[in-house]
């Protein structure tokens, strides 16, 4: 969820005036911190994954499962282990946004040794069964995407009532209680109070309905005018959502920007490929994926700023949400490829170019800066800009896109990092592990090979709406660069050949394709895969044999998930709901549906086979321990 400052939260008004005070201290703690570290050289590769999980609890004798709001005594629980103990555990526990949400990580980073790939899904297995130990009967942990019954009456465990027309409610949202947010840091609440006031009104979340024989239109709150919409109208929506994260450190911070480009076109790729979420407000939707409803639950704009309404003084339009795709390659290699305007604050990039950051970047963290701050604390109005960083992470923090480039913390012995955001969660520890290391790889791979994905940021949103929609991981065609291993077009994009730019690449579309999720993946006639690269990348490597056989089996899974051979868990949902017994094909997931849904998913969880699903495994012969020779790579604080 990024920054958690302590403190007394400022009301939207308060922190309104102080917006500027944040913008302009912001990008001072920035030039000082990059005046520090921008020749940091050296670092080895570290990486973790982040997971957020959903408690659950079962009431058999009705046939119901709701969300637990316990997650501030869960974490209490689990969070003693690392007061008592914060270099010796193996997992590491943080609130998120809803009452029911939990987020995990490892207690250490992974490294660069390949036989780390052989513990991930055993660290991802402790975490669940650190959790579990502490349930009681009745109660469960569920790694999804989207409760499917969020926002109906009763969801909750314990219900309570919505409160739309009372003032003095953060959400005042007609489905979505603020109960069901985390009430353990004052953030949450905060957030989402100061972005409904920032916008003028409630947040809008709008989804087609899944038009079935017997769905009835309009749908139950639909907007007027739009009889097919399933409306959401809270940041619980999309924040109250689960998804799985990867954050890398780099080296230096040239190969964090590089690898911030060349992931980029990657990431509608892997939200396609891991799609897991099609029930919303208790209705199948049209969509496969959480993304734009979670664009949507945060998107403070005002009319004027969306396009919607003229503009007040002052105000600018904004194409985007504060959480979206993002609208710039960092590298000079991505520099060509940045065909869409770039909205940023000028007298903010001019003061960067003043303070020694180079035009790429500075117009990055201008463009983030756009936005205001929309949670501060009054402890932390003033600081030392030279030591502190939290202005500008405060910033950084709620600019929530599908890459975030991360500058090393003050005093801190991590360096430059990215983090890879768009991936779904799935039901098994197996999937979120193959999913996991596959990205991992993916970086290997790309620096080793010097690989280029680059395409126009414009194809790049173009895809990321693709891969939302319903089965796109079959039925879409996605553009992606044609020869990923073209030195020539790395160079003609860095300008070193001006003459080649200008006679040969006038026109990009030369250099990118339609292509399908499995040609992506797997390759074709004209095209390696991404996966061959991967097996080209170990077959140089000394990797022992439990690794391999590890990495061969999440690379299987991979590889049949993309050409169709077992289900992603979105189009699986669908199978299970439209299959049950109770479904009237009405659209309507059901209490019972989501039940029986929900036990299925912890019966897999615990594992149970579902081939078309996973295939033929469902988890490997990892270590439950991270093997000595393993530890002593691993240093001290986490990947985050």
């Amino acid at each position: 969820m990024g920054l958690l400052s302590e403190g007394s939260p400022l009301s939207w008004e308060e922190t309104k005036k102080l917006s500027p005070h944040v913008r302009e201290h912001g990008i001072e703690q920035f030039i000082h911190l990059y005046a520090r570290l921008r020749d940091r050289q050296g670092d080895v590769l570290k990486w973790g994954d982040e997971v957020e999980y959903m408690l659950v609890k079962f009431d058999d004798k009705n046939k119901t499962a709701k969300l637990s709001l316990r997650a501030q005594e869960v974490l209490d629980a689990l969070n003693e282990k690392e007061r008592l103990d914060p270099y010796g555990v193996k997992s590491l526990w943080r609130p998120e946004y809803s009452a029911y949400m939990v987020e995990g990580t490892p207690g250490k980073p992974f490294g660069g040794l390949l036989a780390h790939f052989n513990v991930v899904e055993a660290n991802m297995r402790y975490r669940r069964q650190e959790v579990t130990n502490l349930l009681p009967p009745g109660e469960t942990i569920v790694s999804i995407t989207a409760f499917p019954r969020l926002g109906c009456p009763k969801f909750s465990h314990p219900e309570y009532k919505t409160r739309p027309d009372d003032p003095d409610s953060a959400a005042q949202s007609n489905y979505f209680p603020d109960e069901a947010i985390y009430a353990g840091h004052p953030r949450f609440k905060t957030l989402t109070r100061n972005i409904r006031q920032r916008r003028g009104e409630k947040v809008s979340i709008k989804l087609k309905v899944f038009k079935d024989e017997n769905t009835k239109l309009p749908v139950e709150g639909s907007p007027p005018g739009e009889p097919d919409v399933v409306h959401m109208d809270a940041m619980g929506f999309g924040m109250g959502c689960c998804c799985l994260q990867v954050t890398f450190q780099a080296c230096n911070i040239n190969e964090a920007r590089t690898l911030y480009d060349q992931l980029a076109p990657l990431c509608p790729i892997m939200l396609a490929l891991t799609a897991a979420s099609p029930v919303h407000r208790g209705y199948l939707t049209e969509s496969d994926c959480r993304w734009n409803v979670i664009s949507a639950s945060v998107d403070c704009r005002t009319p004027g700023e969306r396009g919607e309404a003229p503009l007040k003084p002052g105000e600018i339009r904004i194409p985007k949400s504060r959480y979206d795709s993002i609208d710039s390659y960092l590298s000079e290699a991505g520099k060509d490829y940045n065909d869409i305007p770039l909205i940023y604050d000028e007298a903010i990039y001019n003061r960067l170019l003043k303070g020694g950051i180079d035009p790429l970047l500075a117009q990055h963290v201008a463009h983030l800066f756009i936005r205001d701050s929309v949670s501060l604390f009054s402890e932390k109005v003033h600081q030392n800009d030279e030591e502190d960083t939290d202005h500008f992470e405060n910033i950084q923090s709620t600019n929530w896109q599908t890459m975030r480039f991360k500058p090393p913390p003050p005093n801190s012995s991590i360096g430059w990092r990215v983090e890879f955001r768009p991936c779904e969660l799935q039901i098994t520890d197996f999937e979120n592990a193959a999913i996991v290391c596959f990205v991992v790889l993916l970086t290997r791979v790309i620096l080793s090979y010097q690989l280029n994905f680059l395409i126009p940021i414009s194809k790049v949103d173009e895809n990321m709406h693709k891969a939302q929609k319903r089965n796109a991981c079959q039925s879409e065609l996605f553009w992606f660069r044609k020869d990923v291993r073209d030195k020539e077009a790395c160079d003609c994009a860095n300008g070193k050949d001006s003459d080649k730019k200008q006679n040969e690449c006038k026109k990009m579309e030369c250099e990118y394709e339609l292509m399908t999720v499995d040609q992506i993946i797997n390759g074709k006639e004209t095209f390696p895969g991404l996966v061959p690269l991967i097996h080209s990348y170990l077959a140089s490597m000394d990797v022992d044999t439990d690794t391999h056989c590890t990495i061969q089996q999440y690379l299987r899974f991979i590889q049949k998930r993309a050409s169709g051979e077992i289900l992603t868990m979105a189009s699986w949902i669908r199978k299970e709901v439209v299959n049950h017994p109770e479904y009237k094909k009405d659209s309507i997931v059901t209490e019972r549906i989501n039940y029986d849904l929900l036990k299925k998913i912890k019966d897999i969880e615990e594992g149970a086979p579902c081939p078309e699903l996973l295939g033929s495994a469902n988890k490997t012969k990892t270590q439950d321990n991270i093997p000595s020779a393993i530890v002593k790579h691993l240093t001290n604080g986490a990947c985050s």
